[in-house]
């Protein structure tokens, strides 16, 4: 009798310079403590630096400047460093060849060098890389589409869709609205109605992916009575022409956070017979740095959200709006308006 194929596992998949691997069982949890957009990016970055060897008891190491991004501080790097070795997941596994779930902490324990150029060095907790080692199903994560989605909602859509992507008798699934609450990192007592959840995460989270990946995605609703109870997800790859378009939109995406990431300096013009020395004008808001106390004060009074992001926001808002004579007052100012339009 013929043997049957062996099945492939999700650690004989090998990420690229341009792609990164993310077990599917990882994809689909539900996080019993919310995440930032900034925590999943970081975690997917720790997850394919460990790759080679994430299902055994070893410790990895990265540089702290891999994971910070544009920004100049380390501080969001430690912060989510905490939030994921604090974080609670549920995971959808089997036991005994039955369904069930398995709740494990997505980070383990850490030392963090000081130094602004110093190393992380992190474990994968047992439970974890055992779920790792037995995974069989994968999403292959476009690095350049990670950084350039700008919303957790986004983020968890995209990984959704390249989990399923490949599924050749598959092109739809449906989830009950608690379900997919829960994939998304909806907190608890946010976004509570359909029309909420639609348009404050789903429609803008469908649009990005849409925009961005190879993917058309579509969110359907799906009634029982006359109450929307499920949601069906639909998606089909590009053809060459939106594949092309994905690219351009790609490069633009880049080239709006490689602005508004930028730190300008106004110059001092020096003192010459013909030009008298002036005084330091004010800072610009599209490069003034913000104090520590300003991140502090804007997590205790909008807790939830991704103060990083919400910074971006304010920056390219403020891109044309000239001078800032107190930028941290004006990013507060921004913060609050935002929060009121952007409930989570």
């Amino acid at each position: 009798m013929a043997k049957p194929p062996k099945q492939y596992r999700t650690m004989d998949a090998r990420p690229s310079a341009e792609s990164l691997i993310k077990p599917g069982e990882l994809v689909d949890l539900v996080e019993v403590t919310p995440l930032t957009l900034t925590d999943r990016r970081i975690y997917n970055q720790l997850l394919e630096n460990a790759w080679d060897a994430i299902d055994k008891p070893v410790t990895h190491v990265i540089a702290k400047s891999a994971l910070r991004g544009s920004h100049n501080s380390n501080d969001r790097v430690g912060e989510s460093i905490e939030r994921l070795m604090s974080a609670i997941v549920k995971v959808q596994v089997e036991w005994d060849g039955e369904p069930a779930i398995e709740r494990v902490q997505l980070l383990g324990g850490s030392v963090e060098g000081l130094r602004k150029d110093g190393m992380l060095e992190y474990e994968i907790p047992p439970r974890l890389r055992r779920i790792i080692g037995n995974s069989t199903i994968f999403a292959r994560l476009q690095r350049e589409v990670m950084f350039a989605l700008s919303s957790k909602y986004a983020l968890t859509l995209y990984e959704m869709v390249q989990k399923r992507g490949n599924l050749r008798w598959k092109s739809s699934e449906k989830f009950t609205l608690e379900a997919l609450r829960g994939i998304l990192g909806v907190p608890k007592g946010k976004l509570t109605s359909w029309s909420n959840l639609r348009m404050r995460a789903i429609e803008p989270a469908v649009a990005e992916v849409s925009e961005l990946s190879d993917y058309v995605v579509e969110v359907a609703p799906v009634k029982t009575g006359r109450s929307v109870t499920h949601v069906e997800i639909r998606w089909w790859r590009k053809d060459g022409a939106g594949q092309g378009a994905a690219e351009r939109a790609l490069q633009f995406a880049s080239t709006g956070r490689r602005v508004r990431a930028q730190e300008r300096v106004e110059q001092v013009v020096p003192a010459t017979p013909t030009a008298p020395s002036l005084k330091p004008r004010p800072a610009r808001i599209a490069g003034a740095p913000l104090k520590t106390e300003t991140y502090e004060t804007a997590r205790l009074r909008h807790p939830g959200y991704d103060i990083y992001f919400v910074e971006s926001e304010w920056r390219a808002w403020a891109e044309d709006k000239g001078e800032a004579k107190d930028p941290d007052r004006a990013f507060l100012a921004f913060f609050k308006k935002f929060a009121e339009v952007n409930p989570i």
